[in-house]
């Protein structure tokens, strides 16, 4: 004799897995800026490549809807011989629903594979408005987002062990 009983509880499994994961609603730019405050001499072929300072920020957030938005914050800040030639920031946000991730991966989810899907369309923007702007396009090198989040989780937890 068979037993019935399994069968749908393994396709109830399988249902399960394949419903299982992340998937984009939305996305979209938040907040962009670019300014070249020295234009046009800045634009000038220098003696020097100018320094660039990157900023990287990850945010999210859970909405009423059972959506999660999540924000990639890029910046750049180029300068030679102590004078700005271009700053550049984008806020690239996106909207995510996430489905069979349990509560303790959730916040690795959101902070480090989220902005994994957003990056390559803010670092577009980037190469793009720098491009626009009269420099070579600035294309930034891909990021280490579980790196990131390492390091900013094991700062948070120093500073609160130093305060405590």
């Amino acid at each position: 004799m068979t037993d019935t009983t399994a069968a749908p509880e393994a396709l109830a499994d399988d249902n399960a897995a394949a419903q299982s994961g992340i998937r984009i609603m939305a996305q979209f730019v938040r907040d962009f800026s670019f300014e070249s405050p020295h234009a046009p001499d800045s634009l000038r072929a220098g003696t020097a490549q100018p320094a660039i300072d990157m900023g990287v920020e990850m945010n999210a957030r859970g909405r009423t809807d059972g959506l999660f938005e999540v924000d990639l914050k890029l910046s750049a800040r180029a300068t030679r011989e102590d004078q700005a030639v271009f700053h550049v920031e984008v806020v690239y946000g996106g909207l995510f629903h996430i489905s069979g991730v349990t509560e303790a991966d959730l916040e690795q989810v959101l902070l480090i594979e989220c902005p994994r899907f957003l990056f390559p369309f803010a670092r577009r923007l980037i190469a793009d408005v720098t491009s626009e702007g009269g420099f070579p396009p600035f294309l930034i090198d891909p990021i280490d987002f579980a790196g990131v989040y390492a390091a900013r989780k094991a700062q948070a937890e120093g500073v609160m062990v130093g305060n405590a």
